[in-house]
């Protein structure tokens, strides 16, 4: 496993690569890496016949300065994990290689539409920093596939436009959210939770599955729906922050033309900012209606 930090001999190798016919696969991580990424560097395998992983703490898509400095940062106990699964590549760039003359002054990349909507809204500049970053990378892995985990599902949503809209040869592969047994969404920020904190964690996807079992169900009262959530969240002690009720495809409010939904929730535990998903097949009021008849 190649371990490499600066642009140039990263994009050496990719050249070879692509001079030998490899098809390529693209993991962009942050670190502190667990089941759920490696999961994804594990579908990179199948997809393809060489696997880069990059390891990059963003600055550009943390609002506050804190978070950033809080987020845990463990390269050598990630890398071990990488050279496990066979990895060819971690790419593991510094501030001063992604941003050599800062990010004041830096072109930046924004999915009108979608990044400012929902969790964009509430974390303003965060996705436009997503972009930003997810499209340098492409361009220096110039990968023929790329994974992203749906926890982050308008995170990928943002992907699949910026990768549309800008004709990148590249193929967006989405991985199921992998979770802990207890139905707990993996993610590099629940190390941060305290023992009490991590009991009361799964609370989040209880209570997006209740919502959903609700709505597969026949409630339409959305609103309500988001009240009820909220107040069963607070009850156990989390403060929610969002519940979205979307179209999964446009992530736009429900219509009569929706087919499948999405419940994006986001709450507070402590100090962690957690967040998930889950999608829900609903029947349009025209197929009911039709389903009835017959």
């Amino acid at each position: 496993m190649q371990v490499i930090a600066d642009i140039a001999p990263l994009r050496e190798q990719i050249l070879q690569w692509r001079r030998e016919g490899q098809r390529i696969a693209f993991v962009p991580t942050m670190g502190h890496l667990h089941d759920g990424h490696m999961t994804l560097v594990r579908k990179a395998r199948e997809a393809a016949d060489v696997v880069v992983v990059s390891i990059f703490v963003n600055p550009m898509q943390f609002e506050k300065a804190d978070d950033l400095a809080s987020y845990p940062r463990t390269m050598d106990d990630d890398l071990a994990k990488l050279n496990a699964e066979g990895v060819e590549i971690v790419f593991t760039p510094t501030v001063e290689v992604m941003y050599p003359n800062g990010m004041e002054q830096h072109s930046c990349v924004d999915v009108p539409g979608l990044s400012s909507i929902l969790e964009g809204s509430s974390r303003p500049g965060h996705f436009k920093g997503v972009a930003t970053v997810v499209s340098k990378l492409f361009n220096m892995v110039q990968p023929d596939v790329a994974c992203f985990g749906e926890k982050d599902f308008q995170q990928l949503a943002v992907i699949n436009k910026l990768v549309a809209d800008l004709c990148l040869p590249i193929e967006i592969l989405p991985v199921a959210t992998v979770r802990e047994m207890d139905g707990l969404a993996m993610s590099s920020r629940n190390t941060r939770l305290t023992v009490d904190e991590r009991q009361r964690a799964p609370v989040l996807s209880k209570t997006l599955r209740w919502i959903s079992s609700q709505m597969r169900g026949g409630r339409t009262d959305y609103s309500e729906l988001v009240l009820d959530g909220n107040d069963q969240l607070r009850a156990a002690g989390l403060e929610p922050d969002d519940i979205f009720i979307r179209d999964a495809y446009t992530l736009q409010p429900i219509t009569e033309q929706t087919t499948k939904a999405v419940v994006l929730a986001a709450a507070f535990l402590g100090q962690v900012r957690l967040i998930d998903n889950l999608t829900v097949d609903i029947t349009p009021p025209a197929a009911a209606s039709s389903e009835e008849e017959e």
